[in-house]
């Protein structure tokens, strides 16, 4: 039953989705790298990008798909800044008695928010933008749709670029600097808001991405962010907190693990059921070894 080809083809599967998952946790590992804030409301973020795609593919007859991932990214890159220039910089500026608690009720505040007005515009179906790229690549008798692949090679591609943009240039060493000490940044002229509002708004622009991406392949509905926003804290976390290294490698393993592990059990059903457990299994494995994560740093 299990051949050559099939396993193949699911280590390929792993692969694609585990692209997918990395681009949305790098997001919220860049947030909290700078900002020592964990986002809450970040699956939303990937929700509303999903949405922003499906809503211009469908007015704008004939525009390319990749234009909704590009409009998704933009339109959450400016969400991101005015959520963070309004929200989350009392934080900063010390006008708030218990910051930590400040920012959880805050981005749990917005992810209700966010879930309950999706609910109320778009309704509570499913909704699918135009593919990609019809038909799929077949190996054997199996085949991947050609959505995921494309999917994951943009995926590659938006992580490429964040990767030389933050070791390349100067706004990513002011935000790697912001990251590691914000007093010592100050100091040789790097303002700190405009970093954390930058980082906030990349990292919403990361999610946005990610949902417009995965919303060809699985559709999208108002609560679809909450596995996704489960799944990205269990990479960051796998990683190490902060590390973008660790954000893509650990999304990357937790797809691998995913499908793999699916791809083992003989009933479909029951291979599902368990798809979640397989990579919650090697988060618990990993923390036990090395509790600050796979390239995280000991404090």
């Amino acid at each position: 039953m299990y051949t050559a080809d099939y396993f193949l083809m699911q280590g390929m599967s792993g692969l694609v989705l585990g692209s997918l998952y990395a681009l949305m946790a790098l997001g919220l590992t860049l947030i909290f790298s700078v900002l020592k804030v964990i986002n809450f409301a970040h699956g939303e973020f990937y929700v509303i990008g999903g949405y922003i795609s499906y809503f211009l593919l469908s007015l704008v007859a004939g525009i390319p798909p990749i234009f909704g991932v590009l409009a998704s990214m933009v339109g959450l890159f400016f969400l991101g800044a005015l959520v963070e220039g309004t929200l989350l910089r009392p934080i900063h500026l010390g006008q708030v008695d218990r910051p930590d608690e400040y920012a959880i009720l805050i981005t749990f505040g917005l992810s209700f928010l966010f879930q309950n007005l999706l609910l109320s515009v778009c309704g509570p179906f499913p909704k699918t933008p135009p593919s990609f790229l019809q038909g799929g690549w077949r190996i054997g008798v199996m085949m991947i749709s050609y959505d995921r692949i494309i999917a994951a090679g943009i995926a590659i591609g938006i992580m490429t670029l964040m990767m030389w943009l933050v070791r390349s240039t100067w706004s990513g060493q002011a935000l790697r600097a912001v990251s590691q000490n914000k007093d010592a940044a100050s100091i040789v002229g790097i303002n700190p808001l405009r970093m954390n509002t930058l980082a906030f708004a990349i990292g919403s622009a990361l999610a946005g991405g990610s949902g417009a991406l995965v919303a060809p392949v699985f559709s999208m509905a108002p609560d679809a962010g909450v596995v996704p926003s489960i799944r990205s804290f269990i990479i960051v976390v796998l990683g190490g907190m902060g590390s973008i290294k660790g954000a893509i490698i650990g999304g990357l393993i937790i797809g691998l693990i995913e499908t793999l592990g699916t791809a083992v059990i003989p009933d479909p059903s029951r291979a599902l059921a368990y798809k979640r457990v397989y990579g919650l299994i090697i988060f618990a494995l990993v923390l036990l070894v090395r509790p600050q994560g796979l390239f995280g740093e000991e404090e």
